[in-house]
């Protein structure tokens, strides 16, 4: 009876192990088929979009309003290149020019006649209302090209890759794939992807770098971007913006959960000369800190509370959502028509990361 049992017993194990087995080789096929699938799309994608540039003579690009380097290199990036590689086409790139990033890209002004017949891409862009210029809407055909979650799926085509460090990464994945379609890169359109992708990847800190952002990375170098004068210009310091970056490390508040936070009232930006817009360059200020897992930056301006969510674990975008905002699982932006509610996203915010 013993024998049997050990018998049973070994036996048992033995199916076990097989099913375990099984199971990791289908895991594995499953997996390899997912990704031929997600590639074959992507594919599909990229040929949409270049069958839609080349079919238009005008081609007019947009990206989100108070930008920053992903959405200004994304946008120039393409403008470049597709001025590089249709020199017989109207390329214009359009927007508010932010001081602050002049050293990326300057916008064209153009007439609203120019819509007409037109192709108009949004670069790095989750929702409509958030497109600077909104005259996007005029031409005759849209795309949208973003790396956020994909709640507002607007336009004729809508390529959107979550997994890519920043749209400029997206940007520099399609000329991989039309280079030898037609597709021409400059050096100038290589130190504006360089800097996007650097911007949103944190200078290659945030999870979102991945080994294909760091190839791509290597091959822009290649083409001769200054690496070190561009970080140079991306991360100077004004003394304004070094003082206030002091007052946040004294200021902040930090409790047990894990999460912190620093409210910039309108009077503190004023003692420091500095703007909202301007402020926001300092969320990462605390992002070193020990112990830490999310953090918010508050921004009083006159009718609104600007919010900047940033996580090193726990997932904000959806706490975001429900503040009039969105983004990232890992970095996103809200808004609080008030102090008190202000208050109650940061009681939500510490709950998360309980």
């Amino acid at each position: 009876m013993k024998n049997n049992r050990k018998e049973i017993s070994k036996l048992s194990n033995f199916y076990y192990k097989a099913i375990v087995r099984m199971y990791e080789i289908l895991s594995v096929i499953m997996e390899d088929k997912a990704k031929k699938l997600i590639k074959k799309e992507i594919i599909h994608m990229h040929e949409q979009i270049l069958g839609a540039i080349k079919e238009f003579d005008t081609i007019i690009i947009h990206r989100h309003v108070r930008p920053d380097p992903d959405a200004l290199g994304s946008q120039g990036g393409l403008g470049t290149i597709l001025q590089e590689s249709f020199p017989e086409k109207n390329i214009y790139t359009v927007g508010y020019n932010e001081p602050s990033l002049a050293y990326l890209r300057v916008m064209d002004d153009i007439e609203d006649s120019v819509y007409e017949n037109a192709l108009v891409i949004v670069c790095d862009t989750a929702n409509q209302e958030r497109v600077d210029d909104q005259r996007y809407t005029k031409g005759k055909m849209l795309i949208k090209i973003d790396h956020h979650p994909n709640e507002d799926p607007y336009g004729d085509i809508t390529w959107v890759d979550t997994a890519a460090s920043s749209t400029s990464e997206m940007i520099y994945e399609f000329y991989t794939y039309g280079k030898d379609k037609g597709l021409k890169i400059t050096k100038e359109a290589a130190r504006l992807i360089l800097a996007g992708i650097v911007g949103d990847t944190g200078r290659f800190l945030f999870p979102n770098t991945t080994a294909k952002t760091l190839r791509y990375v290597s091959e822009l170098v290649d083409m001769g971007v200054k690496f070190t004068d561009l970080y140079n210009e991306m991360y100077k310091t004004k003394e304004k913006i070094a003082r206030l970056n002091g007052y946040i490390l004294q200021n902040f508040t930090m409790v047990e959960e894990g999460a912190a936070y620093i409210k910039l009232t309108k009077e503190v930006l004023e003692e420091f000369d500095v703007l909202s817009s301007e402020a926001s360059g300092v969320v990462g200020a605390l992002g070193n800190i020990d112990g830490l897992k999310a953090w918010v930056l508050f921004l009083e301006e006159d009718d609104v509370i600007r919010v900047r969510l940033r996580s090193k674990g726990p997932v904000i975008n959806k706490l975001a959502m429900q503040y009039n905002g969105g983004g990232h699982p890992m970095a996103s932006g809200a808004k609080a028509s008030s102090w008190e509610e202000a208050d109650r996203l940061f009681a939500d915010l510490r709950e998360i990361c309980k």
